[in-house]
């Protein structure tokens, strides 16, 4: 079945550009003039992946990319004007799984949308019923959820992703190209903040979780499972 795709931008133009694109690869497209009216719509008919642009008339992208991320992980791709880190680590930190500052080119907006839905369609693949734990952490790969503590640490899909990745390859530093192909299904070309910026809202969410568990740096490289392991 094609993919459906929900995108929310003010200005016409760029609104028309992506969703041409993104027809073209035969998703079907549904575009707003604002956030409240994607939002409304995706409570009663749920999207495959989400573009949301950060300044928009009435509540922001980041409002409701909150909103959207208290009922469910659909894979959500924030745009905006302004290049700044705050702008970046705010996106990252509420739950968008990436991000692009305009102007972009649409033809890498939709390779990375396309990679995302691939990593989707894996993980919604038939998985092992084992679980897999990790100090004072335990994942279940075929209900993509963790817990620490008998408490459900409320990960994103892409989140859970990388955790899980790392607890496969816990005896091993694993490099961000590495988790960029494996995670985001993205080439080591794709310029993107994407993977330090999960790690470091992974680490928070394991933290304020009581875990013991931490995902440290390798510098140059990636990252490692580190802790009381």
């Amino acid at each position: 079945m094609p993919k459906l795709i929900y995108i929310a931008e003010d200005e016409k133009n760029i609104r028309h550009l992506i969703q041409s694109f993104l027809e073209k690869e035969n998703y079907i497209v549904r575009a707003f003039e604002n956030g409240d009216a994607l939002f409304e719509t995706f409570q009663t008919t749920p999207c495959d992946l989400i573009i949301l642009d950060i300044m928009m008339p009435g509540s922001s992208g980041l409002i409701i990319c909150t909103k959207i991320r208290a009922i469910s992980t659909v894979p959500i791709i924030m745009l905006t004007a302004r290049d700044t880190d705050e702008d970046y680590i705010s996106g990252i930190s509420l739950g968008s799984d990436d991000y692009f500052t305009k102007p972009f080119s649409p033809v890498k907006l939709v390779m990375r949308v396309k990679a995302m839905l691939r990593r989707v369609e894996m993980d919604t693949q038939e998985k092992p019923d084992d679980s897999i734990t990790v100090a004072d952490v335990i994942i279940y790969p075929d209900k993509l959820q963790a817990y620490c503590n008998n408490k459900d640490i409320c990960l994103t899909g892409t989140e859970f992703s990388l955790l899980l990745y790392l607890f496969e390859n816990r005896d091993k530093a694993v490099s961000r190209d590495e988790l960029l192909n494996k995670i985001w299904g993205y080439g080591s070309a794709v310029e993107t903040r994407a993977t330090d910026a999960t790690v470091k809202r992974l680490r928070k969410k394991l933290s304020d979780a009581g875990s013991q568990i931490s995902i440290d740096t390798v510098w140059g490289h990636g990252f490692r499972i580190g802790g009381a392991i």
